[in-house]
């Protein structure tokens, strides 16, 4: 099986890239279509090795056909195999149809289906390909509902699982849920963001033998983030650096009841290694909020004049983080929004920019689909209907740069766009967004690019919480993930083995 690419195309776009290869390379449909069967087959092999019970559920399409061919080579290599098949003959495409005499040549006859499933041990799903813009319904449905049901047997998809958007990684109504997804040609942008990886599994990839030069012909849509290609921005500092090179980095937040969002953020910004910590909020706690954290400074701030002082001496403001919306708020977020530093704008920071719309190129806005909902005016529904959508029309209407958090982050800066899968679902908890907004801060302190620290941040974010869940999901908190994040931020040092004997 072959390593996942980076780069992430559009269903069109794959289907363009099929096309070229058909007709400017002169490889034939029928041959694509018989090596996309032969690298599932093989994958699904590597995969459950003990599989000896194949079911394949093929729909009408080019997918269908991947599917035919499938159960083709796998009876040939000994299997047993069941087809299933939804559509008549008649509506298969020229390839699919082909693919599917071959099935009918080793002697072996489709079922239709029943309402039930024959026993197996992976079920293949090849009902719909990557062009399906509409909610599955009648015998689609009852299907896919069927393989959903039943867990006796695993699951893998061809290309995308079936009911699932190419595109936005929407669940078009219902949607095979997937142990594994083999993608050909170019991964689609669905199976890395919303409901995709819930949906996809583990996602395997394979070009076909594509010739190099058609990905020349269409550019990807986005890239996927990886902590490897991003690492070297976190090489080892200077034997004669010094707390000044690493930045100032001032948290604007913590009204009465939340100092604790300020405090996350702060600590988070100096696990990341900011070289210096302030805390601007509320006087009501101000006196105490570091006394388990000495390293961080904090001001009481009685009214936004006061902010001033402490804004001279920062190099990057993260503003939101405990906030709030009441007056106290207001006066801080009008006063930050004034000052020239880059800044990393969060929670209620948003929430307030959502009734003060501006634009401006030199901040970071980090919106849940809530936040974002909010500040384009819609449903969260329509953000996580289509979260590339709602990424670009957030940097258009507000600049700078958009980290779209969820299920497969989507970080833009209008002409660069990454999706980071990095993270787990026990980091639905109070707290990890502030420390979000502090780890980016840290990062825009130590000089990275808005983008690059936006998109580092993202990482080194999930990787944290990955590490902190190893002990469960459940009951994860934000002060677990700080822990974690020392480690993830000195990759060129093996933390096993004591710092003085590395240097000596």
């Amino acid at each position: 099986m072959q390593a996942l690419p980076t780069a992430l195309f559009s269903a069109q776009q794959t289907q363009e890239i099929d096309r070229l290869i058909i007709n400017q390379y002169g490889i034939p449909g029928g041959t694509l279509m018989c090596r996309a069967a032969s690298a599932a087959l093989d994958c699904l092999q590597q995969i459950w090795p003990k599989a000896e019970r194949i079911l394949v559920i093929c729909g009408a399409g080019n997918n269908g056909g991947d599917g035919y061919d499938l159960a083709t080579q796998a009876f040939q290599k000994g299997l047993k195999v069941n087809v299933i098949e939804l559509t008549p003959p008649s509506e298969n495409k020229p390839d699919a149809f082909q693919a599917r005499q071959s099935w009918l040549a080793t002697g072996q006859q489709p079922m239709t289906f029943d309402g039930s499933l024959p026993a197996a041990d992976v079920i293949v799903d090849s009902l719909f390909g990557t062009g399906l813009d509409r909610e599955v319904s009648g015998d689609y449905l009852d299907v896919i509902n069927a393989v959903n049901a039943q867990n006796a047997a695993d699951v893998m998809s061809i290309d995308v699982p079936s009911g699932l958007s190419a595109n936005t990684g929407k669940v078009l109504g219902h949607a095979i849920r997937a142990d594994a997804t083999i993608s050909f040609l170019g991964l689609n942008l669905g199976l890395f963001t919303g409901q995709g990886p819930h949906y996809s599994g583990k996602v395997y990839f394979d070009d076909l033998n594509a010739p190099a030069d058609v990905y020349t012909d269409i550019p990807s849509i986005a890239q996927r983030a990886t902590f490897q290609a991003m690492a070297p921005l976190l090489s080892p500092r200077q034997k004669t650096a010094h707390k000044g090179h690493f930045g100032h980095l001032l948290i604007i937040g913590g009204n009465q009841g939340m100092s604790g969002a300020a405090r996350i953020a702060a600590e988070a910004g100096a696990r990341t290694g900011a070289g210096l910590i302030s805390v601007a909020t509320h006087p009501q706690h101000a006196s105490w909020l570091n006394c388990e954290r000495p390293e961080l400074m904090v001001k009481a701030i009685h009214a936004s004049d006061d902010l001033k002082a402490p804004a001279k001496l920062a190099s990057v403001l993260c503003l939101g983080p405990g906030l709030g919306q009441d007056q106290w708020a207001r006066s801080l977020f009008k006063e930050t929004l004034f000052l020239p530093h880059p800044k990393v704008i969060d929670a209620d920071a948003l929430n307030l920019l959502s009734q003060h719309t501006q634009h401006a190129g030199n901040w970071i806005l980090t919106p849940h689909p809530g936040e974002a909902a909010r500040l384009l005016n819609c449903e969260t529904t329509d953000i996580e209907a289509d979260r590339f959508a709602a990424a670009k029309a957030l940097q258009q209407q507000y600049g700078g740069i958009i980290v779209l958090k969820g299920a497969g982050t989507i970080i833009t800066n209008g002409v660069e766009t990454k999706i980071a899968n990095y993270g787990n679902p026990g980091m639905a908890s109070g707290g990890m967004g502030d420390a979000l907004t502090g780890i980016i801060g840290a990062l825009v302190a130590q000089q990275l690019s808005l983008f690059d620290a936006a998109c580092l941040g993202v990482m080194v974010h999930g990787m944290a919480g990955d590490q902190a869940a190893i002990k469960g999901e459940r009951g994860l908190l934000a002060m677990d993930l700080i822990a974690e994040i020392r480690d993830i931020i000195n990759p060129s040092i093996d933390v096993r083995v004591p710092y003085a004997l590395l240097s000596g």
